[in-house]
């Protein structure tokens, strides 16, 4: 006799849901502070800490080259914690990425420079980049489906907007810390050990992030696919196939819309972000300080507005509200140049403003967008590649780009053009997208013929309800 079938779970208790947001939250702020606070010192003082015998400008592409490298890291990332977290679940895989990249980022904190070790400190540093960047490939996909597997349809997009603001929020926390530094501190005493200081903190910090994240359960939809698994395995035999496979299989056509949205949404944040404080101290010549603070202020709004593109999403849908940041960025990047070359604080604060709220449009649906195209059994592997190996494209080389066309050039028109480009790509992939918010994560299976890849009719449903 076949076993009897498993219930699907129905959403968590909102007491219980907003517990799993925090988790995902504080993990994911962690995480990014790690990453970001990487790419900020990489653009201040590496380049005299690690590559002291090249031109400054040289300087600080070799240290972007190194930021780089952590990004080419994310695809493995996504592979290994994508299918160990199809097969053996969600939190323990976020419980790895956590120690991983707290561990790497507390080690650079320790890290010899060039003027004690030679050439061994770049190398060293090179190592534990890559570290990172491993760990992060797997993070981002299992904290988004974390929430998103907890909630429902009718709020999913607010709620796993949430953990995107782990982005902001460790942009932020990294931005803030090495800010107070530069200013209680002269230069001299800042380039010696102060830049130290805030990667030894990720020590403090991961301890925390593993206590919040040990606290909350599996997510429900992963428990009842698996079971669902177990029971098939049992009556008929049936193995499932590795969640790669299976994403290839079935869900390929997903997983390059997912690397052509990414492509503006990454692209535009690290030009905003990293590359601007290249741009503002060096083309522009203003202080780290006052490009420090510019990021600092336009990332709490980013983190403000996040939920608020999230939970418009629910509204009128994942495509509409990604399809407003991907125009919006490729619009803006002429006027945002054209404000920092003013030279002001109010003109540079106004350009980096503008330019992550537009960013967050496309970056808050992500999550749920992502996590509704994919199969629960195969959904780590699919949202982890679709998102990660796009960043080897985009998010990786575009401060390394951006910085060698203003070596080139001498000029912001050719990364305007570069962003405006990317944003093109999006809106292709964007338009090639079905709208999935009406997606009960429950009843997506790859062996279904409603599921997500080939999904004629459970795609015609949504269509008539969206309509």
């Amino acid at each position: 006799m076949a076993a009897p079938a498993t219930a699907p779970p129905g959403p968590a208790a909102p007491s219980s849901l907003k517990r799993i947001v925090a988790a995902s939250l504080i993990g994911t702020t962690i995480e990014w502070y790690d990453f970001f606070l990487y790419g900020s010192a990489a653009a201040l003082v590496f380049n005299k800490l690690f590559f002291p015998d090249s031109d400054p400008l040289v300087g600080t592409l070799l240290s972007f080259l190194t930021y780089a490298v952590g990004f080419a890291a994310r695809p493995l990332g996504a592979l290994v914690f994508g299918h160990y977290g199809d097969r053996l679940g969600r939190k323990k895989l976020l419980v790895l990425s956590l120690l991983l990249m707290g561990g790497a980022t507390f080690a650079i904190g320790l890290l010899p420079t060039h003027a004690t070790v030679g050439s061994a400190a770049p190398v060293l540093l090179t190592v534990l980049r890559l570290v990172q960047g491993f760990a992060l490939g797997g993070e981002w996909g299992g904290a988004v489906l974390l929430v998103s597997e907890h909630g429902d349809a009718e709020r999913r997009g607010f709620w796993a907007s949430w953990p995107q603001t782990g982005a902001p929020a460790g942009q932020l926390l990294a931005t803030g810390v090495l800010s107070a530094l530069t200013a209680l501190l002269s230069d001299a005493a800042f380039t010696s050990w102060g830049w130290r200081v805030p990667f030894l903190l990720s020590g403090v910090l991961v301890i925390v992030g593993l206590w919040i994240r040990l606290s909350v359960d599996e997510s429900p939809v992963f428990k009842a696919a698996l079971a669902q698994a177990e029971e098939r395995k049992a009556a008929a035999g049936q193995v499932e196939k590795m969640p790669l496979v299976a994403v290839l299989r079935h869900h390929w056509r997903d997983v390059l819309i997912a690397m052509g949205a990414r492509m503006a949404e990454n692209i535009s944040y690290y030009v905003i972000t990293a590359f601007i404080l290249v741009y503002a101290t060096t083309a522009v010549e203003m202080s780290k300080q006052t490009a420090l603070n510019a990021v600092l202020i336009a990332s709490a709004v980013h983190f403000a507005v996040i939920p608020l593109w999230g939970a418009l999403s629910d509204r009128i849908g994942r495509r509409p509200v990604y399809l407003i940041g991907a125009i919006g960025v490729g619009a803006w990047m002429f006027p945002f140049f054209a404000l920092i070359d003013r030279a002001s604080f109010g003109s540079l604060l106004l350009a980096v403003t503008v330019g992550l709220v537009l960013h967050g449009a496309m970056y808050a649906p992500q999550a749920a967008f992502f996590s509704e195209m994919f199969a629960t059994r195969m959904r780590y592997s699919g949202a982890s590649i679709g998102a990660q190996f796009s960043s080897v494209a985009a998010g990786a080389p575009a401060p390394l780009i951006a910085t060698a066309l203003l070596a080139d050039y001498g000029s912001s028109t050719p990364i305007a053009l570069y962003v405006i480009a990317a944003a093109l790509l999006t809106v292709v992939a964007i338009g090639c997208a079905r709208e999935t918010r009406y997606r009960d994560l429950n009843a997506v299976d790859a062996t279904d013929p409603g599921a997500v890849g080939d999904a004629p009719a459970a795609q015609a449903a949504a269509d008539a309800r969206t309509a």
